[in-house]
């Protein structure tokens, strides 16, 4: 039996493990820093920054959606951005990704949300196969932006303004 159920302080430990499993699948193995400190400091402390969804088959984790609010000043309300959907190798093409994706649009909508975002790989094409055939569509004409490390603390650090 699937069950979807919001993530507790308790899960820490397989939402790193599902975190860390997601970047070897993105072929990023080492980049993970983020601690289980980090993830009860941010997900579970008086100021959540996100929030996340646990799927569990049989009552064993099975995947995650972690996700947050951003905002849309076009529309003048928050959205749902999903930061990260992850699904055990073993137990994909289940439905529990799509399950998981179900329970995020509700979420939107019970929040008056008018958008569930997210980003996906251009070589995912079956992921990019499911999401499209639920109604997402690919946004072709913008392009992400992201400033880390030392370009992220030049530019904090600069005096030119």
């Amino acid at each position: 039996m699937l069950n979807i159920r919001p993530a507790t302080p308790a899960d820490v430990p397989v939402i790193l493990r599902f975190i860390r499993e997601l970047a070897t699948y993105e072929r990023e193995p080492d980049a993970v820093v983020a601690t289980e400190a980090d993830l009860l400091r941010d997900g579970f402390g008086s100021t959540p920054r996100f929030w996340a969804l646990i799927a569990e088959l049989d009552g064993e984790p099975a995947g995650f959606a972690l996700y947050f609010t951003s905002y849309s000043t076009w529309r003048g309300h928050h959205g749902i951005r999903l930061e990260d959907l992850y699904v055990t190798p073993a137990l994909r093409s289940k439905g529990i990704g799509k399950a998981l994706l179900v329970r995020l649009a509700q979420i939107a909508v019970e929040q008056g949300c008018p958008r569930l975002e997210w980003d996906v790989l251009d070589w995912n094409a079956s992921a990019i196969a499911v999401y499209e055939r639920i109604g997402a569509h690919i946004l072709t004409e913008w392009r992400i932006m992201r400033l880390t490390g030392d370009a992220l603390t030049s530019l904090a650090t600069t005096d030119e303004c």
